[in-house]
């Protein structure tokens, strides 16, 4: 029998389409009801979470270091740890790539390993560029208050002192020698005149994750605020800056 091309592929179509709403149509009847599914009682993001990974506690530091106008703990053993497994990762992935046995995807491998392996660094060098900035920055601060020097490493207070001590010989050959002996001096306060030591400013509003239900902390207008974990709010830095050093906070 003869059978035109037209409503031969008109057929199929048509016979295809039925197929297709039959099955969808069982898959439909089978599907289970919205009203079926367990709904958690709280967000994903407010669950329990599992322990830090190294790296997740260096992005965690990194993070509050950007954000926080005073500078933090030094976190020295952490990043020892970090650059030890950075460079035995980068002998691997040398030894790797210069062996001709490895195949093609062991290649796209070495390369997803090096991509991570240089995302690391960069959150490295922008931790202690960070941390740099802020030692330059409060140099005298940080020499005139030895509850500071604890937070720093020997190297950064080592740095901190020679930068202060060249600023000082700056200021002092290029204006300073030139006043008068009671002018000459960088530490002056004089009442209703800002300190010429630049200090942090602990007032400045920051915004804080809470990483579990933190004790009610008082605000600078004698209310205080609860917060629960996963809730973000913005307080001066002064409020929560305990609880950033017991890591119950984190700043964002």
């Amino acid at each position: 029998m003869d059978i035109d091309d037209d409503d031969f592929f008109t057929n199929l179509d048509r016979f295809g389409r039925a197929a297709n709403n039959n099955a969808f149509q069982e898959r439909l009847r089978q599907a289970p009801r919205d009203d079926d599914a367990e709904i958690p009682d709280v967000p994903p993001f407010m669950l329990e979470e599992e322990e830090e990974t190294p790296l997740q506690q260096l992005i965690r530091h990194w993070m509050n270091e950007r954000h926080s106008p005073d500078i933090l703990p030094n976190e020295g053993e952490l990043l020892a740890g970090l650059l030890d497994h950075i460079r035995s990762q980068s002998e691997t992935v040398q030894l790797l790539r210069t062996d001709p046995s490895s195949s093609e995807e062991e290649h796209f491998r070495i390369m997803l390993v090096q991509t991570e392996v240089e995302r690391v660094k960069f959150i490295v060098r922008s931790y202690l560029r960070t941390r740099l900035f802020k030692i330059e920055k409060f140099a005298r601060y940080i020499m005139t208050n030895p509850e500071v020097q604890q937070r720093l490493s020997e190297s950064e207070v080592e740095h901190a002192r020679r930068f202060a001590r060249l600023t000082d010989q700056h200021f002092y050959h290029s204006v300073l020698q030139s006043l008068p002996d009671t002018q000459q001096t960088l530490d002056d306060q004089p009442p209703f005149v800002p300190s010429m030591v630049t200090e942090p400013d602990k007032a400045r509003a920051v915004f804080v994750l809470a990483r579990q239900d933190c004790p009610p902390v008082r605000l600078p207008d004698g209310t205080a605020l609860d917060m629960q974990k996963g809730h973000i709010s913005l307080t001066p830095y002064s409020v929560v800056e305990q609880l950033i050093a017991r890591g119950e906070v984190e700043l964002v």
